[in-house]
């Protein structure tokens, strides 16, 4: 009797089977990695345009002519110029000059301006935090700046 090699039909159904499990794994894998590096694509971008406002606010404090003010949402810095604010509203912060509006920051979800001067330092702090797509966050995204303003002459 002469024997014969080769693979059953039953075989070949299992290793397609296997084949298949294993495919869909990584797909399910590779989506998931996908969906992570544009979540953190996003959170870098966020965090990028967070602090060039910061850094934007905090140059217009350091230039103030004149000690700044609260206003409503917002606070109001004076400059050669004329005065700048800086107002929450609309989910946004806003850069006001004169008649010119600019959006600085978006989606953001609170913002608070307060003084928080000490002895003869005037000093301005700014609390942020934007607003985020994911229903369940495990980090809140919190910014915190400080500015001291010049003592006017």
């Amino acid at each position: 009797m002469k024997s014969e090699r080769g693979y059953s039909m039953i075989e070949c159904l299992v290793y397609i089977a296997v084949f298949a499990v294993v495919l869909n794994l990584s797909f399910v894998a590779y989506y998931r990695y996908e969906q992570h590096t544009r979540s953190l694509r996003r959170n870098a971008d966020d965090i990028t345009r967070a602090l060039r406002a910061g850094e934007r606010w905090r140059e217009d404090v350091r230039t103030a002519i004149a000690l700044p003010h609260v206003i409503e949402n917002g606070l109001a810095i004076p400059q050669q110029s004329g005065e700048i604010a800086y107002v929450f509203a609309d989910g946004a912060i806003w850069r006001q000059t004169g008649a010119t509006r600019v959006v600085v920051l978006k989606q953001v979800k609170t913002s608070t301006i307060s003084d928080d001067s000490r002895q003869r330092v005037n000093v301005w702090r700014w609390e942020l935090e934007l607003a985020s797509p994911q229903k369940v966050v495990l980090v809140r995204p919190l910014f915190t700046f400080t500015a001291v303003a010049r003592r006017p002459s």
